[in-house]
């Protein structure tokens, strides 16, 4: 029998419709693939461990994610040709947006062998250069008139300015950009980071 972690369980049960038969058939098939995989929640949302990180998935409003923590060392044909924020595959929103059984089968078998040789992902060194972060003009209209969001974003980190930052020049359109300020405005106001919601699942 599997190890499972009923956290997950609520994490499924939570989420949108559309997204419990595709959770629900990752979940099994790591387990399939790695029966001494044990489950845990990081970040947020579910992890499968192995000798350390193996593989993750989340659920959103309208896709799923699942990502491998070692895909830059995995070799295959089923992974996308550009490199995706969403995971190993992209936003799935079907069952039918991941690979076969077999392949990804294949797959985790293959991350597990990556966890038993101890086999690390090397990060890229530093370049010695900080960017400065810009923020843009129309965020510093907005903090100007809310101290309290002011105050809170000079006090936060670089990191978590530039995830701000980030988020409203990556907007498509003004009508999303000027939303998206509204709402950092009032999270800073709250001391809020950017992706506070998934800090304290």
């Amino acid at each position: 029998m599997p190890v499972t972690d009923p956290r997950v369980d609520a994490y499924i049960e939570k989420s949108n419709d559309f997204a419990k038969p595709i959770l629900r058939h990752i979940r099994e098939l790591v387990h399939e693939a790695c029966p001494e995989t044990t489950e845990t929640i990081k970040w947020g949302f579910p992890h499968f461990d192995y000798k350390g990180m193996l593989c993750s998935m989340a659920s959103f409003k309208e896709h799923c994610a699942f990502g491998f923590w070692k895909q830059t060392l995995i070799e295959s044909d089923a992974f996308p040709t550009e490199k995706t924020a969403m995971g190993s595959f992209g936003k799935l929103k079907l069952l039918a947006d991941l690979p076969d059984d077999a392949t990804m089968k294949k797959l985790i078998a293959d991350a597990v062998k990556l966890n038993d040789a101890g086999v690390k992902v090397v990060k890229p060194k530093p370049s010695g250069e900080k960017k400065e972060i810009v923020v843009p003009e129309i965020l510093l209209e907005a903090l100007a008139q809310n101290e309290a969001a002011a105050e809170t974003f000079e006090k936060f980190p670089p990191g978590c300015r530039k995830e701000y930052v980030q988020w409203i020049t990556e907007a498509k359109t003004d009508a999303t950009r000027d939303k998206r300020v509204a709402t950092t405005v009032e999270w800073l106001a709250e001391g809020k980071r950017r992706n506070w919601k998934y800090e304290n699942c």
